[in-house]
């Protein structure tokens, strides 16, 4: 079982993406007030405590953090003895192996740490990855585009994908489970005003597919059938209308066999067409429509809030085509890894089968994910994209969920700003922590092994205790 898109009775990503929006609204006129009312901040600190910043540590509950610390060892920068420590939320058995590390996000001194530097499975962590990777190499304007071309043979159009996996067979403005999508009818209006407005032409008869944008398997050979018929996974194909769903309109609906058939037969029936065959596309030949998906930094947005895998996986194939190192799988961990290099963070360990996180073949140590949030704090370059999706505890998204950040750790509801990874046999949380005491934290936990749905409690309780701290947050 995956992470992502959770139950159908989940808030659609529009509707979650309308409430991340206000969120944020919220807690900028909740900062604006209290910067007023705190006035100047005095010489020699750090940072002025950022939106959303929850108020003091509850005093009633779990084990508060207690005063005992130690040195990170592999460290070097470490300024002074810390006192809080995390020692008992730590040691929760529901965490099984756990791997951690939190970083003070404005001096990037290690705070905390355990196997921050050994590679992991990350389940849906791994789209946090994929998002950065797209975002250097796509750029956050960048749009995948579904053309239409005349057909070698008379009376024959092709349906050419590129790589568009949120086109919607549904009717112009009727919404998906996706937000501001191009639609199949606006396509076909095209292609009509352009066949009927060339006398020359023979009535229409026939539709031609060509998905060659993608190569290889449809399907990675590391992740579990039963995504596709729980409603989590599609085939990836470039040619694929609603990430294939049987409902366009539900997050989590089954997914076909054949997501290039069922996209044709959509189209074939808005020309009014009977014949459907699949081959390529003439070279050269003359466009008569086109449409285009909502830009990269729309489906970063939405591919985090609510952890959707299909969008994951086609920013990973758009930037491994875009990077020139292939177009299918396995072309995909070339791609993402440069990318992730160019953000002057070493990338050894790190291994990427696919966008999503799904395979057990993804790997990620806790420390790149730790420095590139510092990075994605600080929006250096497009990176803020990034931060602008995820979701934030108790407030939007998959940290909203009834199970998240509830108990003691709702203390820091409104104050973490993490992508949730889910997958068999571990539960992940990555991202940043605006402290009680105002300190910026980079964070990310990993509960590997024999763990079960209690383990996002024990999650949620560690990185409550992180919040608590700050920046006193000890290494004990």
């Amino acid at each position: 079982m995956t992470e992502p898109e959770r139950t159908s009775e989940r808030p659609g990503i529009s509707r979650l993406l309308r409430e991340h929006r206000r969120a944020w609204i919220v807690a900028g006129v909740a900062a604006v007030f209290a910067l007023l009312a705190g006035g100047a901040v005095a010489a020699g600190a750090a940072t002025v405590p950022p939106p959303g910043v929850a108020a003091a540590a509850s005093t009633t509950g779990a084990p508060a953090p207690t005063a005992t610390a130690r040195p990170v060892a592999d460290n070097p920068t470490v300024s002074r003895l810390r006192t809080c420590s995390v020692s008992a939320q730590a040691a929760d058995g529901r965490l099984a192996q756990m791997q951690a590390q939190v970083r003070n996000a404005t001096t990037g001194e290690v705070l905390f740490d355990r196997g921050g530097s050994t590679p992991s499975r990350a389940a849906s962590v791994m789209k946090v990855l994929t998002s950065a990777a797209a975002l250097d190499v796509l750029g956050p304007d960048y749009r995948a585009t579904t053309t239409v071309v005349k057909g070698s043979s008379p009376g024959s159009v092709v349906l050419v994908g590129g790589g568009d996996l949120t086109l919607s067979r549904l009717p112009s403005g009727q919404d998906s489970t996706y937000d501001g999508v191009a639609h199949l009818d606006d396509l076909a209006r095209q292609v009509k005003a352009a066949w009927s407005a060339d006398p020359s032409n023979p009535p229409l008869t026939t539709l031609v597919l060509d998905s060659s944008f993608f190569s290889g398997p449809e399907w990675q050979p590391s992740w579990n059938t039963k995504e596709q018929g729980d409603g989590y996974m599609p085939h990836i194909a470039a040619l694929e209308v609603d990430g294939d769903r049987d409902n366009p309109a539900r997050a989590t609906s089954p997914r076909s066999d054949d997501p290039v058939g069922r996209a044709g037969q959509a189209f074939a029936d808005e020309l009014g067409v009977s014949d459907v065959q699949r081959g390529p596309a003439p070279a050269g030949a003359a466009q008569l429509g086109s449409v285009q998906s909502p830009t990269v930094a729309s489906l970063i947005q939405q591919a985090l809030i609510v952890s959707d895998n299909t969008i994951a996986e086609m920013l990973g194939r758009l930037t491994a085509i875009k990077a020139g190192t292939g177009s299918d799988f396995g072309s995909i961990n070339a791609a993402v890894v440069a990318a992730l290099g160019s953000y002057g963070i070493d990338t050894t360990g790190i291994r990427v089968a696919d966008g999503s996180g799904l395979s057990d073949d993804n790997a990620i140590p806790p420390n790149y994910l730790t420095q590139l949030f510092v990075k994605i704090n600080a929006r250096t370059g497009n990176l803020g994209v990034i931060f602008d999706g995820l979701p934030i505890a108790g407030k939007t998204g998959s940290l909203s969920y009834s199970d998240r950040f509830t108990g003691d750790a709702a203390v820091a509801d409104g104050s973490v700003f993490a992508k949730t990874g889910w997958i068999d046999t571990r539960y992940t949380l990555s991202g940043v922590i605006h402290a009680s005491d105002g300190t910026p934290l980079t964070f990310a936990v990993y509960a590997l092994g024999d763990v079960g749905d209690d383990a996002k409690t024990a999650i949620d309780l560690l990185t409550a205790a992180f919040y608590r701290c700050g920046d006193d947050l000890s290494n004990n």
